[in-house]
């Protein structure tokens, strides 16, 4: 992790087969995804350059409400969100708000402790997963 809270792993794949297989394993595991966001489409309807870019937003309010309960400030940055974007080598990455920071962020109470860990170790196996 780095100071700014994002983590970045590296992908095998495309940037929409990543966030494909991503999508399905979340949905998979009765994981709400509220919206896919192609940036890169977006760009291109106003004449304008970007490699792959895909913004991929879910969440679960059994996971997300006890956050809120802590601290209402969270819901700015939930539903959780992740990015896949290919760099200008052509490499494709996946970048994601680490839960702890974002617990640090928001002075959660201790009591989310066990919640924030379960969290982000389950987000690191599905995106290490969908990453290949």
């Amino acid at each position: 992790m780095s100071e700014d809270g994002l983590i970045t792993i590296a992908g095998k794949f495309p940037v929409k087969q990543t966030l494909d297989r991503l999508e399905a394993d979340l949905k998979a595991k009765g994981i709400t995804v509220f919206a896919r966001i192609d940036h890169a489409a977006g760009a291109a309807s106003v004449a304008m350059p970007l490699r792959p870019t895909e913004l991929l937003i879910f969440g679960n309010p059994k996971a997300g409400t006890p956050l809120m309960q802590s601290n209402q400030t969270i819901g700015i940055d939930l539903p959780l969100k992740i990015l896949g974007w290919q760099d200008a080598d052509g490499k494709v990455w996946l970048t994601y708000n680490d839960p702890s920071w974002l617990g640090r962020r928001h002075r959660l109470d201790s009591g989310t402790n066990a919640s924030i860990n379960a969290l982000a170790t389950m987000l690191a196996t599905l995106f290490n997963a969908a990453a290949g």
